[in-house]
């Protein structure tokens, strides 16, 4: 083995390693967030138009029944993952780390 294979093999090798570090200090939590951010979004889109399914009585919802059909995979995740969650406060805690 040369020098020069020797040397473009430490290259090589230095660049995954610092494409780990690179994904796992900074891209990773990243997305972390992005995702929790999207689905905090989600969910309040969904409650502002079905607060039926939670006994808040809202006066649009006969408008927003027309996009259950459109929205039936995701209504039915996000009730799921809204009964299954312990509180919003607890979420919200454990995001800023109280």
């Amino acid at each position: 083995m040369t020098l020069a294979d020797r040397i473009a093999a430490f290259r090589t090798d230095l660049e995954e390693w610092l494409r780990g570090l690179y994904h796992g200090m900074l891209s990773h939590p990243a997305y972390e967030k992005i995702e929790a951010a999207a689905e905090d979004h989600e969910d309040t889109f969904m409650l502002a138009c079905f607060p039926d399914a939670f006994g808040v009585p809202s006066p649009v919802s006969y408008y927003t029944s027309e996009l259950l059909p459109y929205l039936e995979d995701e209504f039915e995740a996000w009730e799921r993952r809204l009964w299954d969650r312990g509180s919003l406060v607890e979420r919200k805690g454990r995001q800023y780390h109280f």
